[in-house]
């Protein structure tokens, strides 16, 4: 092989090469999750810190004794477990009793995503799949609790959201800070919109999923009279518009398939808030989108050069 020939390589497509890393996104992520960590924490007290540090501990330790009974590659280096047990976390009262992040924990690692090839392979997001296993299995427990808000002057209020309360009894103010019950990491606007910020300066996720999720609700929120501001900064709608609806493996590949997926994000979740009996609909609006996520790339799937037409 002459000097013309010697660097040559023969390897399949993809031929791009780069250097964003799974670590290194799951690095972006995290560092986005902590201004809204920090706000539970002024909001909800060190109780927060706790959920949260338990809630991690049990998805690291998940994976790491999955990896060793399996004789597999240990993962837990590449962060991914990390971001799943912060935005499952915070999904979660600071006020649940901790045997309940672990069974979260075991739900959202070993079932959603072990059991199905690891990280790439799950079907869903698996904080979305341990919320809504614990809010089944455990609603009361999920749901009975009062939020304090012990730094801040502002009354508690019962639920799991303040969709649950009328719109009369927050102010605007009160929902973009956050100084209202809920879950750990859903109710600070202003700490969730610093993190979506990171991640497109990064370039970790594109606007699309989060601008057409949002956009549809406060289009079908004033449609249906209903208090389109309040509805975009409560219920966890920007918490999981930002960092769970655009997860890589559970949302489209291609700009037009992500645009049907926001589009059914924001419908769902307003058929289940303003018709369903439940006052929160973006986990199970994310789920479901998740679990057609297959069909929607399939139908945008885009016809490689030279090859022939789409049947």
């Amino acid at each position: 092989m002459d000097k013309h020939t010697s660097h040559l390589v023969v390897s399949p497509v993809p031929h791009i090469r780069s250097a964003l890393t799974t670590r290194r996104v799951m690095g972006n992520v995290i560092i986005a999750l902590l201004p809204a960590l920090l706000a539970s924490t002024l909001i909800f007290g060190l109780r927060s810190l706790l959920v949260v540090a338990v809630t991690t501990a049990a998805c690291v330790l998940c994976e790491y004794l999955w990896c060793r009974i399996r004789r597999l590659p240990n993962t837990v280096g590449d962060l991914s477990a990390v971001v799943t047990g912060l935005l499952l976390a915070f999904n979660l009262p600071s006020t649940v009793p901790l045997f309940l992040p672990v069974i979260g924990a075991i739900t959202a690692i070993l079932v959603v995503k072990e059991l199905f090839g690891g990280i790439g392979c799950n079907f869903a997001n698996p904080a979305i799949v341990g919320r809504i296993t614990l809010a089944v299995s455990f609603p009361a427990r999920m749901t009975s609790y009062f939020f304090p808000a012990p730094l801040v002057a502002c009354d508690a209020l019962t639920g799991a959201t303040p969709l649950a309360v009328t719109a009369e009894k927050l102010s605007l103010l009160d929902l973009f800070l956050g100084t209202h019950g809920g879950v750990i990491g859903e109710t600070c606007a202003l700490a969730l919109l610093l993190g979506l910020i990171w991640l497109l300066a990064t370039r970790t996720i594109e606007l699309t999923i989060p601008l057409v999720y949002v956009g549809t609700v406060a289009v079908l929120s004033a449609l249906c009279g209903q208090n389109v501001l309040y509805q975009v900064l409560s219920g966890g709608l920007l918490l999981g518009a930002i960092f769970m609806a655009t997860d890589y493996t559970t949302s489209p590949f291609f700009r037009s398939g992500k645009i049907i997926f926001g589009l059914g994000l924001g419908i769902i979740t307003c058929l289940i808030r303003f018709w369903g009996n439940m006052h929160e609909g973006v986990s199970y609006s994310i789920l479901i989108m998740n679990l057609l996520v297959p069909y929607i790339n399939a139908k945008f799937r885009r016809t490689p050069m030279g090859g022939g037409t789409r049947s």
